[in-house]
């Protein structure tokens, strides 16, 4: 669900609010109620929750960390080329 910031134009409050994305905008400052209250354009932040989020989830036995095995072999390559010539490289 986002979240979403706000600020008050009449007050100068700032708040957030954790609303789903076909809801309606918030309008009334919880401070000064008073419906002076703007959606600020900004990068949504956004909680995962329930189950299928974490890495652990799709995994099992010795597979969970994939990612960083990934990291060992990649430094194996001497060169940074591709290592078969193919691409013109010193192979």
């Amino acid at each position: 669900m986002p979240i979403y910031e706000y600020k008050c134009d009449a007050c100068g409050h700032e708040m957030e609010a954790m609303q789903k994305m076909a809801d309606a905008p918030l309008t009334e400052c919880p401070e000064c109620h008073k419906p002076a209250l703007k959606k600020l354009v900004s990068a949504a932040g956004f909680r995962l929750s329930g189950s299928g989020w974490y890495e652990t989830d799709f995994k099992s036995g010795n597979k969970k960390n994939i990612a960083d095995k990934g990291k060992s072999d990649s430094g194996s390559s001497s060169g940074g080329g591709c290592g078969s010539g193919s691409c013109g490289c010193a192979a």
